[in-house]
């Protein structure tokens, strides 16, 4: 199945049924938009060439009225499915069919889980569940996810939405995303900062996956707004990644082509920023500023109708392609129906999503529990969590299975006190959690941050615990009753529970989705076990007074100490890809019979591009030498002395999860790399593979290392087109 997909989401509003042509009796059934055996473009050509010069401005928005008079139907192009169905979908009443759809975990959590497969398949299951709600005339056929943006800095309030800070990671997430879909501020990054962090996981999305959609977004970059930035959205996108596909279309953020006028001001009219975004490459005003600017900018000449003609026809060839113009009959994805949404199989995956995200971060032993536990005091605002388990961008999902509602359905004697809330002053609720605190064989605290302090529009000023949760924490802490910390949302500084011995676990569980608190239960019992790694760093809290939001610097400075664990030069409380088991495990690699590599030889068979020339495949022998069952998420990093200092003090290059090793057993891992994942960019922004000093090395801890030696000239593998106001 090939469904549109973006790189961006948005807030979440009300819905709208969608309804599809009839190509078999109604006005268009003799028009080529109604022939199958021609191609999209000619289809989308033939459809588009009926409009008058009204009718084509007035669809240019999302909310895109059809033209009543030749028989196309009105559609929304903005529909949300960035952990499920969302934004876009026409809820029916509850106890109906098509009341709901799974809910998985926010990207956040899945990012942790380091397995592609996982995210894969889950983006299979929404995307089949968004045909079945289609095919009911509830949802549309293009959804806007994912967001790949990388997540740099704590305090952003949509981190939630992402798999994390690393851009291999998030490139990986993505192509497992899209294909399982498909079948701020302006600051001056440098050209070298773009090329091996922001840029990657968009360059994947667009050559390496071909993704259908493209979302252009709110911010400018060296000042010139996304929407309207012909070298981004022409020279990059499309001519250099080879994104031409007669249906591949570029949407803008809601109200990004309106702020090109009267946010960014970088127009002196809303005609010339409402032409400005067709010419660069928009094809797609998520607002209503082209249905309102275009016509006056078409009187004023400041557009060739080809142009705005270019724009509907990539939308409604993607429509082609997926069947819209098409009958039911004969569109075997029409007969997806309400019996494959949230099936068994579906539900379980959400379950099996969250348990594999879930990170171990302290464990005095007391996890997992004994089977002597059998009172448990459950405590905190996020124990009795329902839809905070969604995240933002969330649908209605079929069952929301509360902490507290999984520990009872585990059997467990419960004694529940909120506690505190998520941010207030309010303790009128310590003396009773402190009661049941002492009356309880273990007791699980379950809080942390929600939406109610980070999400869209919401950026945070600090990364600590909300003051009030950490006070009831700590005189918990000095109870003789043992003590679990179950972190919730995205990461604040949690050193003070690191080093309270009266905190005896501590996991982080981000927004774990409709079957988040059985997933929560199932690791504290052993029912599952913890094998999920941060996909972000946990900075100490003074992190927001070293580094200002506003600097883009991802290499430490005078007053900064770095972004991500790439360049970071602190002590994190807890740093990329940090994660405990219940069992320990010793990994060791086969090294290659040589370690010397002539660049010439490696470039001999390049490719098309020649940064996907295969390197070598790395085998990992990965033995587990407890006695408990686990998964073991491989990881590995790339460090070395190569190319122009200073040098990223690791970067992940390669990564892959292995399930359920058991006990004493051994199992085998390869991970392959590209040229890609030894080449650095330069200051022009070229991506360049340099002789010198490589070092892989498995794990945070350092499992095992190879190194190697690249000799020979530096070799250009990929040289973006030139743009002189870039840099």
């Amino acid at each position: 199945m090939r469904i549109s997909k973006l790189l961006s989401a948005i807030f979440i509003t009300g819905a709208s049924a969608q309804k599809f042509p009839d190509c078999a009796n109604g006005p268009l059934a003799n028009n080529t938009i109604c022939d199958t055996t021609a191609d999209p473009y000619k289809r989308a050509t033939a459809l588009v060439s009926l409009f008058t010069l009204a009718e084509k401005i007035e669809n240019t928005g999302n909310t895109s009225p059809g033209v009543p008079r030749i028989g196309l139907p009105a559609y929304q192009w903005w529909n949300e499915a960035l952990h499920g169905l969302a934004r876009g979908a026409s809820w029916a009443a509850a106890g109906n069919n098509f009341s709901y759809s799974t809910s998985f975990p926010q990207p956040i959590l899945m990012g942790a889980s380091f397995d592609d497969k996982l995210v894969h398949n889950v983006a299979s299951q929404i995307s089949t569940e968004a045909r079945a709600f289609s095919n009911a005339n509830r949802y549309g056929l293009n959804y806007w996810t994912p967001n790949i943006n990388p997540y740099k800095d704590p305090r952003w309030g949509r981190g939630q939405e992402t798999p994390g800070e690393d851009p291999f990671h998030v490139s990986s997430y993505v192509n497992a995303l899209v294909t399982g879909l498909q079948g701020g501020l302006d600051d001056l990054p440098y050209k070298k900062d773009l090329r091996d962090y922001y840029l990657p996981s968009f360059q994947q999305c667009a050559r390496d996956s071909n993704v259908q959609s493209v979302m252009c977004s709110y911010n400018a970059v060296n000042g010139i707004p996304t929407c309207a930035d012909e070298w981004l959205l022409q020279s990059l996108l499309r001519e250099h990644w080879g994104w031409t596909g007669e249906d591949q279309w570029v949407t803008s953020d809601c109200d990004a082509v309106q702020n090109i006028w009267d946010y960014h001001h970088y127009t002196n009219t809303p005609e010339q920023a409402a032409a400005d975004a067709l010419i660069a490459g928009t094809d797609l005003d998520c607002g209503t500023f082209w249905p309102t600017y275009l016509g006056s900018a078409y009187n004023q000449s400041l557009y060739n109708i080809s142009t705005l003609d270019r724009s509907l026809i990539r939308r409604y060839a993607s429509l082609v392609r997926l069947g819209y113009f098409d009958s039911a009959s004969v569109q075997p994805y029409r007969q997806l129906s309400w019996s494959d949404v949230s099936s068994p199989a579906a539900e379980q995956l959400a379950l099996q999503a969250a348990e594999d995200g879930i990170v171990l971060l302290k464990n005095d032993g007391l996890l997992p529990f004994s089977s002597n536990i059998s009172n448990i005091a459950l405590i905190g605002p996020w124990a009795n969590a329902t839809t905070q388990m969604q995240g933002n961008y969330y649908g209605q999902a079929p069952y929301l299975h509360s902490p507290l509602i999984a520990a009872l359905n585990a059997g467990f004697n419960v004694t529940y006190v909120q506690g505190a809330d998520i941010n207030s002053t309010n303790t009128t609720q310590f003396a009773a959690a402190i009661t049941a605190a002492q009356k309880a064989d273990v007791v699980i605290y379950l809080g942390g941050i929600d939406n109610s302090i980070e999400e869209e529009e919401k950026d945070r000023t600090n990364i600590i615990w909300p003051t009030t949760q950490l006070s009831l924490i700590n005189q918990l802490s000095n109870l003789s009753t043992p003590l679990i910390i179950s972190q919730l949302g995205c990461m604040i500084d949690s050193s003070s529970l690191l080093t309270n011995p009266g905190v005896n676990a501590l996991i982080w569980a981000g927004y774990p989705g409709q079957d988040g608190g059985t997933a929560i239960l199932n690791i504290l019992t052993g029912k599952a076990a913890p094998a999920g790694r941060l996909p972000i760093t946990q900075y100490p809290s003074d992190y927001v007074n070293q580094v200002a939001m506003t600097d883009m610097n991802l290499k430490p400075g005078e007053n900064n100490p770095g972004r991500t664990y790439k360049w970071y030069n602190g002590t994190p409380v807890f740093e990329f890809g940090f994660g405990l088991q219940y069992t320990t495990f010793h990994a060791t690699i086969t090294p290659p019979s040589s370690n010397t590599f002539e660049i010439s030889d490696l470039l001999s068979n390049a490719s098309t591009y020649k940064d996907l020339t295969p390197f070598l495949t790395l085998p990992v022998a990965v033995s587990n030498t407890g006695s408990i069952s686990s998964d073991y998420v491989v990881l590995l990093f790339l460090t070395g002395t190569f190319g122009p200092s200073p040098y990223p003090k690791k970067s992940l290059v390669a990564y892959t999860r292995i399930h359920d090793i058991t006990g004493g057993a051994t199992a085998n891992a390869e991970l392959k790399l590209n040229l890609a994942s030894l080449a650095r960019g330069n200051e022009n922004g070229d991506l360049v593979l340099y002789p010198g000093d490589y070092k892989v090395v498995v794990d945070i801890d350092g499992k095992d290392e190879w190194s190697f030696t690249l000799k020979g000239e530096e070799v250009v593998l990929d040289s973006w087109p030139e743009k002189s106001t870039v840099g």
